[in-house]
């Protein structure tokens, strides 16, 4: 099994947020699990310009950056932690950019069978936002979410303990390929809403199309 961790905090490894996101790290470690950490701040990632060539050409896009790589590494993993501080109660930019570009993941659900979970801090303490948001970009994407954890810049044993156990939990979920029913209801759902639009949009996007009819879902 192996897991992808992102983080988005433009100060990289010293920052609160990946040193919370270590803990899950080191939970799910603790399960044999196959850990990978990437920095957004040592990555190039441009803007999107709904030029819509990856949905015409799977994950061509033609603009030259690091983003091909970082989504062809999800695609790899069994589980993604995205992790971000609470920037307005959001994600912050890079991250946002990031999931931007990552629109063919949404036609065509990449991570379903795959699970996410989400990590974040503020200096509010306000965060149920942006882990409901990472949540909901799991979802929409066709990966489960394994929940998140949040805390304030400075943070104690017990956010810790609770990474941790994230991260216990996360590699269980992989492990026995947890269904949780109400996410699954909300992945069905969403995935005929986009089986509508492919099959009108088929000749504009053929290689999305044609990946639905390869999957059976058409």
């Amino acid at each position: 099994m192996k897991v992808l961790l992102i983080s988005s905090s433009p100060h990289r490894g010293k920052s609160s947020t990946f040193l919370l996101a270590k803990e899950v790290l080191r939970g799910l470690k603790e399960e044999g699990v196959s850990c990978e950490e990437m920095h957004l701040g040592d990555c190039k990632v441009l803007f999107c310009e709904s030029c819509e060539a990856c949905h015409k050409k799977i994950l061509q896009c033609p603009l030259k950056d690091d983003v091909n790589i970082i989504l062809r590494k999800m695609l790899d993993a069994d589980g993604i932690i995205l992790s971000s501080p609470n920037y307005i109660n959001h994600v912050t930019g890079s991250m946002k950019v990031l999931l931007d570009r990552s629109a063919h993941f949404i036609h065509c659900k990449r991570l379903l069978g795959k699970y996410v979970a989400g990590v974040v801090t503020s200096g509010s303490g306000f965060a149920e936002m942006v882990l409901e948001y990472i949540g909901y970009y799991g979802h929409i994407c066709g990966g489960q979410y394994s929940g998140g954890v949040s805390a304030m810049r400075t943070f104690g044993q017990d956010k810790k303990e609770e990474a941790f156990q994230l991260g216990k939990r996360m590699a269980a979920d992989m492990r026995v390929k947890k269904l949780y029913p109400e996410q699954m209801k909300l992945i069905e759902e969403n995935k005929e809403h986009f089986a509508r639009i492919i099959k009108l949009r088929k000749n504009d996007w053929q290689e999305e199309y044609q990946y639905w009819v390869e999957k059976g879902w058409l």
